[in-house]
Parts: structure tokens; C-alpha cells; sequence
């Protein structure tokens, strides 16, 4: 029905508003008596097979909610009712920002794709912080964080820190958003030795909120551009060797537009942003299974890329993902997706 019915009607409107009327609608859906239960019948797979531990947490199933979507952590508990073992909430920066100007979100129906320059448009820390003493813990919640756009890169740590300690109560993981092509003077978050730096300091303040109880450190992981070559993905896994930080989730949306169906003049008129969905499926599971035969699967990863079936899930576990995200597919496909997936994976368990 949704692919039917539902997303053709959506797809006739402005990506950004149909984003912000699909919130709406879903969450006076599930104030409505029984229509969350409804929900979880129809889209939930419960069955202990599909379990996952990794750093410490366990996961009810391996099929998340890829950041971006639930920037404000205003729906994770009604999007839990869609199945999902995990949803991860941000990108949040300490300060709201509008991001850039619109028009900044765009279809690319020929391509199964999405082009974005959001800009890391969010409310700010604290009132994601309210938002999350809202938690029903039915899911587990990542933390997706990064640094305010006129932020000076002498103070990017302090914006990632200030983030960190903010959300650490609330939130089960935390993902450093070190490579969205959607932010200004980003170059520097993709250098090396300030990678270390960050995340030696987001470590240090981890173990500081963490003394009196050690079950309270988070773990931390990187998220990552598709768009690396070889030898920045060696140092990628000497930075995981290095830091010991808890994993990584490969990958973030592309600059690449080769191969792409739609036209010249359509990507000229959109200009820059963030690619995602089905034409970077391919890139992103070729950079889980390299990190992953590289490093001798030293570390966990999440896969994240054009996954838009069940078949482009199982890709990325067999190249080595231990779990999988979807956002643009969840788009595409609807909520009948997760579910799908997760009777993949049981039936080839």
C-alpha cells in the first residue's frame, strides 16, 4: 500500500515539508488508542535469533534508523513501533541552527536517491536533552553529534564535548559526525591527528562521567565518508587501533554523482549536497568489506548506504557490517522494510 498509495502521494510535494507532515502524522496516529499496537504487529519481528551484542549493548535486532532522520529527538518512540533494534537521534550541535538556506532536500526518483545540504539544521542540545527525559525505553537511542557551523576550528573539540557531556545520560551510544559534506571548513575533522585528538578527549570525559560507575561509559564510534580511498582507509583502521574506539558506521552520504540517471541540467539545478540511497549502495559496501578484510574484522561496524531490500542489507552483513541502518530506503520502501530485512536475516540464519 505505502509504495502503491502513500509515496506516490508524498512524492508530489516539497521533500522537507512531506518530512516534517509525516512526523506530524505519525505522531497523532500513535495518540489515537491501539494504533502503536497496531503498528508493532504489523511491523515488529521479536525473536531472540535476531539479537546482537556489540560494545556492551545488546540489540534487540541488527536494522536501525540511520542519523538525520529524527534530527530533534521529537519521534524515536513512535518510530520504535516500526521495528527498528536501534534509532539514532541527531546530528545534534550545542546550539540550534537553522542550517542552510532552502531549498536543501531533493529527490532523485530515477535514481532511488536523495540529495541533501541540510546543514545540520536541529533545535540544539538542550531541548534534544528534554526531548530525551521523554524516553519510554522501548529502543536503544544513539547519540549522533557534531559542531556548530560558525564554530572556529580552534573549538570544534570543545562543541563535540559539550555535546558529549550533555547526552551521555540519555542516550546508549555516541556517534562522532566527523564527515558530512554538508557543513562549512569541514576539512579539518578529516584529518588524522585531529581525529586522534578528538577522540582521545571524548574518551577522557567518558571515563570522567563515568567514575563512580564504569557501566556508565558509552561507546563511541565514527562515522565515516563513503568518498575515502585506500589509504585513507588505513589510516582509518590504525585510528581504531590506535583509540580503541568501540566501532564505525560506514558511511555517510557521497559528493559522487557517477553513474546516475538523472539528467546534467537536474544535477546542475540541485548543485551541492550530500548523495544517499540506491547509487551509493555499491561505494558503501565496498569501504564495510575493505575496513572489514583489512583490519581482520578488528571492530565492529555498522553498515549504512542504499540499503533498500532485503538482498542490499545482506550485502552489507556479508561484507562485514555486524549491523545495518536505512534512511533513504525507509523513504522509499516504507516501514515494511525493517521487517523484511530482519525475515531475511532469520531465514538465512
Amino acid at each position: 500500500m505505502y509504495k502503491l498509495i502513500i509515496r506516490p502521494i508524498l512524492f508530489l510535494f516539497d521533500p522537507e515539508k512531506v518530512h516534517y507532515f509525516t512526523f506530524s502524522l505519525i505522531r497523532i496516529l500513535c495518540k489515537i488508542p491501539l494504533v502503536s499496537n497496531i503498528f508493532r504487529t504489523l511491523y515488529q519481528v521479536n525473536d531472540k535469533k535476531l539479537e546482537r551484542t556489540l560494545f556492551g549493548l545488546t540489540f534487540k535486532n541488527p536494522v536501525g534508523l540511520a542519523a538525520g532522520f529524527d534530527k530533534n529527538a521529537v519521534l524515536y518512540n513512535e518510530l520504535a513501533n516500526f521495528g527498528f533494534g536501534f534509532i539514532e537521534i541527531g546530528t545534534v550541535t550545542p546550539k540550534g541552527q537553522v542550517g542552510n538556506p532552502k531549498k536543501r532536500l531533493f529527490r532523485l526518483k530515477e535514481d532511488q536517491g536523495i540529495i541533501n545540504r541540510m546543514g545540520f539544521n536541529n533545535e540544539g542540545l538542550e531541548v534534544v536533552i528534554q526531548q530525551l527525559k521523554k524516553n519510554k525505553g522501548n529502543v536503544i537511542i544513539g547519540g549522533n553529534i557534531g559542531k556548530n557551523t560558525e564554530t572556529s576550528p580552534e573549538n570544534y573539540t570543545t562543541d563535540y564535548l559539550e555535546c558529549f557531556k550533555g547526552l551521555h545520560p540519555y542516550v546508549d551510544y555516541f556517534v562522532l559526525n566527523v564527515s558530512c559534506p554538508n557543513v562549512g571548513s569541514h576539512a579539518k575533522l578529516n584529518d588524522k591527528a585531529y581525529l586522534l585528538e578528538l577522540i582521545f578527549a571524548c574518551q577522557k570525559l567518558n571515563i570522567e562521567l563515568s567514575l563512580s560507575d564504569a557501566s556508565k561509559l558509552k561507546p563511541i564510534l565514527l562515522k565515516i565518508a563513503p568518498d575515502l580511498n585506500h589509504q585513507q582507509l588505513d589510516e582509518i583502521i590504525e585510528l581504531v587501533a590506535e583509540t580503541k574506539i568501540d566501532g564505525v558506521i560506514a558511511s555517510n552520504t557521497s559528493t559522487n554523482r557517477v553513474n546516475l540517471k538523472a539528467s546534467k541540467e537536474r544535477l546542475e539545478e540541485i548543485g551541492n549536497g550530500g548523495l544517499s540511497g540506491q547509487p551509493i549502495k555499491n561505494q558503501s559496501t565496498e569501504v564495510i568489506k575493505y575496513l572489514a578484510d583489512k583490519s581482520n574484522k578488528s571492530f565492529p561496524i555498522i553498515g549504512v548506504g542504499g540499503i533498500h531490500s532485503e538482498k542490499d542489507a545482506l550485502e552489507k552483513i556479508k561484507a562485514g557490517a555486524d549491523l545495518v541502518q536505512i534512511y533513504t530506503g525507509f523513504i522509499y520502501e516504507g516501514p515494511g522494510l525493517i521487517k523484511k530485512i530482519n525475515k531475511e536475516i532469520l531465514a538465512t540464519s
